[in-house]
């Protein structure tokens, strides 16, 4: 016998359920909340990185002299400031939407790029070294290589989401013209590791963009330049042969060289301690700066040593995690940018300190001595956090939504399904209108049925 059935149901639980069904169907696919994980190593595995570089600059120029009235430490001091300093930019680029951030990319570039310019120029570039990498304006003396840095990733990441190039020709634009342009001011200073860096973030952005193809084929043609940029410039040769041979000429162009490993040898496994190392007696030229991770392997050891390169690791699977949480195309190949911007420079100093490629000045990221690396470093930091803060929200700020009018998505109600109970049952009978209480409310069921 043919029979029907009404069901009375809660009315909030009605329009709860019909609101989310509406929003769902609503949402774009790419508004889909993922889930991220905890974002706390962003910042956290830094932080170790920071204060331990604050405590290693400290060690290794306690016996400098006091300056200032700051008890030796004053070097240290002045670290930790430029950390309190970058950490309020971490804060604040937290708060600042990626929608924004996209919009100014452009202009970050170009005003980097000028700043990197103007190091040219004797009454604003400062010579160090032999090379005018530093810019002083108004008493304040920074380098703009960390700036353009930054801004390479925000900028290349916004071109190649938006560019409708194929083949070569999407490699030539936006990538190798970015990358040229970028170079091109570090050339005339000269500074050959920022030259590598620039290429080598822009390269492995095309490449986790659009393949191997043409980064392999540009590359060859950057072998030759950089061939003949080493071969053009005397100092450049000497850190090759001391690279290849730094015994042949132990006092004078291989002496670095030699006294990092001999800092990494006098440190066995677990250090001689903080503080008695030979290296704060200055046997070690830069070793607050770029010779820092020597420094590190002679007070605390193998052991010490093998820790930072552990933090560093678990902060670039953290980054990849992030990476591998969305599917834009914009956000994916910007947090990659941002990482390898971080990661690159890492390797770098790993490499020239530990004799695996040649010297090229790149100082440790977060742990080395200096105001302009700490602090965009954490402003890099800081992006990340506010991808990731985006991305474990249903509306995404690149898209040209803002987080000042997010959709709303509603939680599933918090309720089991109630089994029906025995008067509920088909051949139960019961009468046309029942009523109950239950957790000390009244529910009306109503059920009619046809004969």
């Amino acid at each position: 016998m043919p029979s029907s059935k009404t069901w009375m149901i809660d009315p909030k639980d009605a329009e709860h359920w019909d609101a989310m069904r509406g929003q769902k169907e609503a949402l774009p696919p790419t508004y889909e909340k993922r889930a991220t994980g905890s974002h706390w190593p962003l910042w956290a595995i830094p932080m170790l990185l920071s204060l331990g570089g604050i405590i290693m600059i400290a060690s290794l120029t306690s016996r400098s002299g006091q300056i200032g009235g700051l008890a030796f430490y004053w070097q240290a001091f002045r670290q930790f400031q430029f950390l309190w300093f970058g950490l309020m930019l971490m804060y604040f680029c937290c708060l600042v939407p990626l929608s924004l951030m996209r919009r100014l990319s452009r202009l970050l570039w170009i005003f980097a790029l000028i700043l990197t310019f103007a190091t040219l120029f004797p009454s604003l570039g400062v010579r160090v070294g032999g090379a005018r990498r530093w810019l002083a304006i108004f008493g304040l003396q920074f380098q703009p290589l960390e700036i353009l840095t930054l801004a390479i990733p925000l900028l290349l990441a916004d071109r190649l989401s938006v560019s409708t190039r194929e083949g070569f020709e999407r490699f030539l634009r936006p990538t190798l013209s970015i990358a040229v342009l970028s170079a091109a001011p570090l050339f005339f200073q000269p500074n050959m590791g920022g030259i590598i860096l620039v290429f080598a973030i822009c390269v492995s952005m095309h490449v986790v963009n659009r393949g191997w193809k043409y980064p392999l084929i540009g590359g060859l043609f950057l072998l030759a330049v950089f061939a003949f940029m080493i071969y053009s410039e005397e100092y450049r040769m000497r850190r090759l042969f001391a690279f290849l041979d730094p015994w042949d000429d132990p006092m004078n162009r291989g002496f670095q060289v030699i006294q990092g490993l001999v800092a990494f040898s006098n440190g066995g496994v677990f250090g001689v301690g903080v503080g008695r190392g030979l290296q704060t007696l200055n046997f070690l030229p830069a070793a607050h700066t770029d010779y820092i991770f020597p420094a590190i392997g002679e007070e605390f050891g193998l052991v010490g040593t093998l820790f930072i390169v552990l933090l560093y690791a678990l902060w670039t699977l953290k980054a990849y995690t992030l990476y591998r949480s969305t599917d834009d195309q914009y956000l994916s190949v910007l947090i990659w940018g941002l990482s390898a911007s971080v990661l690159f420079p890492m390797i770098i100093n790993l490499g020239g300190v530990m004799r695996l490629m040649p010297l090229t000045g790149i100082p440790l990221p977060f742990v080395s001595l200096g105001g302009t690396s700490i602090v965009i470093m954490w402003v890099r930091v800081g992006i990340l956090m506010r991808i990731a803060r985006e991305l474990s929200m249903p509306s995404l700020a690149h898209s040209g939504q803002s987080e000042e009018t997010p959709v709303q998505i509603v939680s599933p109600p918090r309720f089991r399904p109630r089994q029906p109970s025995l008067w509920e049952q088909e051949d139960f009978p019961v009468p046309a209108q029942v009523s109950r209480h239950v957790s000390g409310r009244k529910q009306f069921v109503e059920r009619s049925w046809e004969i």
